[in-house]
This record gives structure tokens, C-alpha cells and sequence, in this order.
């Protein structure tokens, strides 16, 4: 819009100029005021039928006032490369009987005004196009990008996901390994000792042994405690949920994982088991077809969130076993459970931080 404001200014000024140097009093300002009149209706006008009917008016009006030819350049610049070009050889009618009236540089300008109308138009036209290539290129381009980044994040997502998924599962190799070798040596020396103790006479020999099997005794507890605990830490409770949905074959499930804080196990293994309770109950109970799974963190609490779509779910206010389940084992952790069935089956839990 402001190349063909620049540009209907610069032919005015061409247009101005020879007005001022042909008429012969530069005071009368009506030609002056009706091509500024024109050519603004035809700057804030689409260009179509209406611009072109402006242009034939104007036309018009050279026909009793051959001066206002002087500013045709001007009037015509809107559809000068459109598909209603043809009306500049209707300037040819009202020149034909009003050139005579004017000077002889007129006569040799305006054609030269036009020829200058016509490339500015077209040069115009050409940057708008560069410009709207650029523009669609630069969004095309910046699609692209955020195209790139989304799958890069998603790539390193999964190389995470996969990287501590075979953490986890070495860790689980190991405590396995520990528990079933050391663990049963050391169970085998145990009872050997004990073996030992119940047909050794002598005192002295006795009392080495009390003292080899309480060791011995010591060393199974120390492993226990280590395998266990090497086993919590290894329980990865988005890993395990994802585990649990794969193996959900009833419907699709919807998953929402927003936890970045370690969970203690007491909290993985509650979350777990209400979660395979959910999916029982929905199994046996429900015509959903879809199930939202949410897990979330909030400053002071953490949240979990089973919904499904269905309306055959069993009774919020039931006394069976699972639900009784699923609320004892939150009350352990000090927190909330809230169940309705309205508009589908809900489970909301919400269980406080441990700081």
C-alpha cells in the first residue's frame, strides 16, 4: 500500500508540474482538487468495477474540459495492469478532440507519464509479489523449524526414556543377581553352620561358630536391606504406569505424566496399585471408551486422576473390596480420595509431600 502511495504521489508531482506550466491561470484549482479527489477514491477502493468506473467518469469530464487530461496518468494508475486495462484507449476519445486545445509539450508528456505510470505500476506490483513470496517462505520456513524442534524434543524425550528404562532394568539385574546368588550362599552357610553347632561338643568350637553364623546372619540381613532398597530406587513410577497402559487393552488411555520430584515408595506403590484397581474396575464395570490416566505435582501435594467416558461404572458409594482398598491405602499416606460416576467414572486422590 505505501509503493502505490509513493508512487501516485510521484506522478501527481509530473502530473502538477505541467498543469502549472500549461494553463495559463494557475489559480483555477478545480483539476487540481477533482484528480486528488479520483486518485484518493481509488487508492481506498479495491481495484474492480468500481476503480474502473471512476476512471471512465474522469474520462468523462475530459470531454468538456480538456485540461483535466493533464491528470489522467494519475487517475488511471489503479488499473493500469488489470484485467479492465482496456479503458485506457477510451483516453484516446476525449484526446482526439482535446489535444488541440493544449500545448504541444502536453501533447508529448502525458503518453511519456503514462509510459512512466505503467513501470511504476509494474514495479509495484513485482516488489508486493517478492514480498509475499518472502513472507510465505519466512513462515513456511519457520513451520519448518518448530517442526524440527518439536521432533528433536520428542527424540530426546525417548533416548531418555530409553537410557533410564535400561538403567532401571540393570539395577533390577543386579538386586536379582544378589538375591538369588549371594543371597542363597549365604542362607546355604547359615544353615550348614547352624548344622554344625547342633554336633559340636566342644565349647570353644561352639562359640566360633555362635559368632560365624550371628555374622553370617548379619551379612543376609545387610543384603536384604541393600536389594531391597536398590529395587525401590529402580521402581520408576512413570515407567511402571506406562507399563500398566501398554498391557490395557480394553480402551485407549490418555496419559499425563507432570512429576519431577523423586516420589517415596510408599507413594509409587499406592499410585500403582490404585491405578490397577482403576483399570479392574473399568474392565469389569464400564462401557468407556476412552480413560484419562493424569499424574501431577503440585507445590504441596501430589495428584492422580482416573477418569473413563463410561456410565456403567460401578457405584462410587459401594463398599467393595477394591474401592476399600483404594481408600486405605491413601489414608496411610494422609490423603484424599474423592470418587463420583457423574458423567463417567472418577477417581481423584490427592496425597501430601513429603518435604
Amino acid at each position: 500500500m505505501m509503493n502505490k502511495l509513493i508512487d501516485k504521489l510521484i506522478i501527481f508531482g509530473f502530473c502538477l508540474a505541467l498543469y502549472l506550466t500549461t494553463v495559463d491561470n494557475v489559480l483555477l484549482i478545480a483539476p487540481v482538487l477533482v484528480a486528488i479527489i479520483f486518485g484518493a477514491a481509488s487508492s481506498y477502493l479495491k481495484e474492480g468495477p468500481v476503480t474502473a468506473g471512476l476512471f471512465g467518469g474522469y474520462l468523462l469530464i475530459c470531454f468538456f474540459e480538456p485540461v483535466y487530461l493533464l491528470f489522467v496518468p494519475l487517475i488511471g494508475y489503479d488499473i493500469l495492469i488489470s484485467r479492465y486495462k482496456w479503458l485506457w484507449t477510451l483516453v484516446l476519445l476525449p484526446a482526439a478532440t482535446g489535444f488541440t486545445e493544449l500545448s504541444g509539450t502536453s501533447v508529448v508528456l502525458i503518453p511519456v507519464f503514462m509510459m512512466v505510470t505503467f513501470f511504476l505500476k509494474k514495479r509495484t506490483l513485482s516488489l508486493e509479489t517478492l514480498k509475499q513470496n518472502y513472507n510465505a517462505l519466512r513462515d513456511t520456513t519457520r513451520e519448518t523449524a518448530l517442526q524440527f524442534e518439536k521432533k528433536n524434543k520428542m527424540l530426546m524425550e525417548k533416548q531418555d526414556y530409553e537410557l533410564n528404562l535400561a538403567t532401571l532394568t540393570e539395577r533390577n539385574r543386579i538386586a536379582r543377581d544378589i538375591h538369588d546368588n549371594v543371597g542363597h550362599m549365604l542362607s546355604r552357610s547359615i544353615l550348614q553352620t547352624g548344622a554344625l553347632l547342633a554336633i559340636s561338643k566342644e565349647v570353644q568350637t561352639r562359640e566360633g561358630l555362635v559368632q560365624i553364623k550371628e555374622t553370617l546372619s548379619e551379612a543376609m540381613d545387610s543384603i536384604r536391606n541393600s536389594v531391597h532398597d536398590l529395587h525401590d530406587e529402580a521402581l520408576d513410577l512413570q515407567v511402571e504406569l506406562q507399563t500398566l497402559i501398554k498391557n490395557f487393552e480394553f480402551c485407549p488411555v490418555k496419559f499425563d505424566y507432570d512429576v519431577e520430584s523423586s516420589l517415596d515408595k510408599e507413594v509409587k506403590y499406592c499410585f500403582i496399585a490404585v491405578v490397577k484397581e482403576a483399570f479392574s474396575n473399568i474392565i469389569r464395570h464400564s462401557n468407556a471408551t476412552e480413560v484419562s490416566l493424569v499424574i501431577r505435582e503440585h507445590p504441596g501435594l501430589l495428584q492422580l486422576v482416573v477418569k473413563d467416558n463410561g456410565s456403567g461404572s460401578v457405584n462410587p458409594d459401594s463398599t467393595g473390596i477394591g474401592l476399600k482398598n483404594i481408600t486405605d491405602r491413601v489414608a496411610a499416606l494422609n490423603g484424599n480420595v474423592h470418587i463420583t460416576a457423574d458423567r463417567g467414572f472418577r477417581i481423584f486422590i490427592s496425597v501430601p509431600k513429603n518435604d
